[in-house]
């Protein structure tokens, strides 16, 4: 499994560590935005992200011997919508796991991020709290049904999108969809 940030963030997130400790002895790898390692705060543009989300399974795949096509890309809000979008775009992959997938800016409802829901062709696991201010649960139920792949939705309650103190159900949520996931 490859990670991906979100764009306040880096690969030393503690929900991405967490996730990484919790699914050993599973290969998971936390991958850095090159914006993030030249010590800017915002985000390259998403034609730079997305290349970058491509350069870091091909070389995921490369140094472990296996088709990218048998890896579970992802991450958190931003670093989970690049996922998204590249796999859209035709990166292989065996799945997608979109921890506080960023629906909409905060107070954004119009600038919606679903264009690309239809070419979404994997297994897809959407864990977000049930209080995010980047997409409540009856937006995103709007859009989710656009997805012709497999979609599991888990809500976590009284959560905004920083899931503070979520990590366990995180997870747990990961940890069960991967345990039910055919590559």
């Amino acid at each position: 499994m490859l990670l991906t940030p979100g764009s306040g963030s880096d690969r030393d997130h503690p929900g991405l560590v967490a996730l990484e400790e919790r699914l050993s002895p599973l290969p998971v790898e936390r991958m850095d935005f090159g914006y993030r390692t030249a010590g800017r705060r915002f985000p390259d543009r998403a034609p730079v992200l997305l290349g970058e989300v491509r350069d870091g399974v091909a070389r995921m795949a490369d140094e472990r011997g296996v088709d990218p096509a048998r890896l579970v890309v992802g991450g958190r809000s931003m670093g989970g919508r690049m996922c998204s979008m590249a796999v859209a775009e035709g990166l292989p992959a065996a799945g997608l796991v979109l921890v506080c997938y960023p629906l909409h800016p905060p107070k954004k409802p119009e600038n919606l991020r679903v264009d690309h829901f239809g070419d979404l062709h994997v297994p897809c696991l959407f864990v977000s709290g049930d209080r995010d201010e980047f997409g409540a649960p009856d937006e995103f139920d709007a859009h989710l049904g656009a997805i012709p792949g497999p979609v599991t939705v888990v809500r976590l309650p009284g959560k905004r999108h920083d899931l503070r103190g979520a990590d366990e159900a995180v997870c747990d949520a990961v940890a069960d969809w991967l345990a039910g996931l055919h590559v």
